[in-house]
């Protein structure tokens, strides 16, 4: 493994220093270091933070180099899935070659982590987690991919899903996910056995897409956290996007919040621009483990998104009003070491002995960087320069 010097740069926004990188991780920061033999890298005053989090996303669905996709379903949700899933076959979604696309763009943009949830589904089977394997094995050393098993066009309605389910986990997912137990299956209580019951059989986490809103998000979110106690999942089960949180009703909101932090649920958000989301202030103000990501990046079901979390970040502050700099360095909180906490990813940070993930941002604070939004001018996966000027090093199909 090649040493690494990188010269003048800003940790978190502070003075310039430099940074020795060995064996993949940061040995000391200083200055006017010097390294024999190892390789070096003037960031020109860059801001250092440790490397961007992608805790949501769906590399499989991507059309990413593809051409433009012309949308013709809306917003209905049913509609979205059940277009997806006929799309798939009709546009010739290679997820291999998909997901690779669009982890590279991740890996351009700043990011060493990914979390993805991956379609299993009784007409595509376990295609999906296939390809974003290779993927994942492909690219080991240049980014980290977490796989969640996502049940996308429902469980209990589509019988045999359940088996695809634990034969995935078997094959190497590592986690399981669930979709709107209550809105989609219209069986939360045999929708929710399945996803806890496949958990604890493989000993693996748990990913729930939580779309529902109000009163009905709040239900089915009381009876996640029901299972969660009763299965002694404490720390292990996160709820994705949790749109309940962010409805008028602020006292049932606030007894949600303090039961997922008894319980250590994390959550993970998008911003999403078009729903109620759930407050990053009082989320992190009440202890809980929050990260986020960029959800679908050019898929079927929308055009929006882009594969860059720092615009996460701009995003995530906007939605929520953040306008102070603390405040939007809270989002890109969120987007960082928010999101490794959610993942489970150890020694991350800047300090000695951590793992050697960076992004360097332009910008002379971190709220600028965050407002301005890039290009990173260079990303770094334990010690080894992965991205630059906000594009990946390796080159995608």
């Amino acid at each position: 493994m090649t040493d690494l010097l990188i010269r003048n740069l800003r940790p978190m926004g502070a003075s310039a220093c430099d940074m020795l990188i060995r064996d993949g991780r940061i040995v000391r920061t200083g200055t006017e270091l010097s390294a024999d033999g190892a390789d070096i890298e003037d960031a020109g005053g860059a801001i250092a933070i440790p490397g961007l989090v992608e805790a949501h996303t769906h590399l499989d669905k991507t059309v990413m180099g593809m051409g433009w996709y012309e949308n013709t379903v809306g917003a209905d949700l049913q509609a979205m899935i059940d277009n997806e899933r006929a799309e798939r076959r009709r546009l010739g979604i290679d997820p291999a070659r998909q997901s690779m696309r669009h982890a590279l763009a991740l890996v351009g943009n700043g990011t060493t982590h990914i979390r993805t949830h991956v379609d299993i589904d009784t007409d595509h089977g376990l295609a999906g987690l296939e390809g974003v394997l290779e993927t994942r094995e492909a690219l080991r050393g240049i980014v980290d991919i977490e796989i969640v098993a996502f049940p996308q066009s429902g469980l209990t309605v589509r019988p045999g899903t359940a088996a695809l389910l634990d034969e995935a986990l078997a094959q190497g997912a590592d986690l399981v996910g669930g979709l709107d137990p209550c809105g989609i299956d219209r069986d939360p209580k045999g929708h929710l056995d399945t996803i806890f019951g496949l958990a604890d059989k493989h000993g693996k986490g748990i990913d729930i897409h939580l779309h529902e809103p109000g009163a009905l998000g709040a239900f089915s979110m009381e009876l996640i956290l029901d299972r969660t106690r009763a299965l002694g999942m404490k720390g292990r089960v996160a709820i994705s996007h949790a749109f309940c949180l962010g409805m008028p009703d602020w006292q049932r909101t606030e007894a949600l919040i303090a039961a997922l932090a008894e319980e250590d649920v994390a959550i993970l958000t998008t911003g999403a621009p078009s729903r109620e989301v759930p407050a990053v202030k009082r989320i992190l103000a009440a202890g809980l483990r929050m990260g986020a990501g960029c959800d679908g990046v050019l898929d079927t079901w929308n055009p929006w998104n882009r594969p860059d979390m720092l615009d996460r970040a701009r995003i995530v502050a906007q939605r929520n009003n953040l306008r102070s700099d603390a405040d939007v360095i809270a989002a890109l909180h969120v987007c960082t070491a928010g999101g490794a906490a959610v993942m489970g990813v150890t020694d991350y940070g800047l300090g000695p002995g951590s793992v050697a993930d960076l992004a360097l941002l332009p910008g002379t604070t971190l709220a600028e960087a965050v407002a301005t939004g890039g290009p990173v001018a260079l990303t770094v996966k334990a010690g080894r320069v992965t991205g630059r000027n906000g594009r990946p090093l390796r080159e995608a199909a």
